[in-house]
């Protein structure tokens, strides 16, 4: 058991967290480094936040064509 938390750990650590300790390198370099280890974060928020308004105006559009069943027995295993 404590060999598949270790492989969880090595996961993580040595290949899923990378990104990020590059992205603390890069903050470190100095002045410049900072700018593009921020602007990169600002592009990945941008990013995210636009992906969200989208989803909620598909959301609304669904809602408005009453295409969206809100039942609280919409679901077999809600019975």
């Amino acid at each position: 058991m404590k060999a598949f938390f270790e492989a969880i750990q090595s996961l993580f650590v040595d290949f899923l967290f990378k990104p990020l300790d590059a992205f603390r390198a890069l903050e470190l370099k100095g002045y410049w480094g900072w700018w593009g280890a921020n602007i990169i974060s600002w592009v990945a928020i941008i990013i995210c936040g636009y992906y969200v308004v989208y989803w909620c105006k598909q959301l609304q559009i669904h809602q408005k064509n009453n295409e969206e069943n809100q039942d609280t027995t919409a679901h077999s295993f809600l019975k």
